[in-house]
């Protein structure tokens, strides 16, 4: 498995929005998300800086590279982009990070 993680940051009045969507994630983005490879995904908030933390593992670059082409994906970032710091396609502004440490 392939570990990432990353930042992304959620609109300071949208903390309960943003986890009350995650809460009622749909199936079917749910089921995308496996098909293409994550595992043990997470997304953590920093409430005093609007900072999501998200990690996930993922089978392969490549897989995981094609979920962003899919309508489902592409549906879900529409219905997020009112929350969060998103790019012109929609897609959320993201810095990803390198990792220094792993203990098994």
């Amino acid at each position: 498995m392939i570990r990432k993680a990353c930042i992304m940051k959620v609109f300071p009045n949208c903390h309960e929005e943003y986890r009350k969507r995650h809460e009622g994630i749909w199936p079917e983005m749910v089921n995308m998300l496996t098909e293409y490879g994550a595992h043990n995904y997470s997304i953590h908030l920093d409430p005093t800086t609007n900072s999501l933390f998200a990690y996930l593992e993922i089978e392969e670059e490549g897989k995981w590279s094609k979920s962003a082409e899919t309508q489902i994906c592409k549906k879900w970032w529409a219905y997020m982009k009112d929350v969060m710091e998103t790019n012109p396609d929609n897609s959320p502004v993201v810095v990803n990070l390198q990792e220094v440490f792993y203990q098994a």
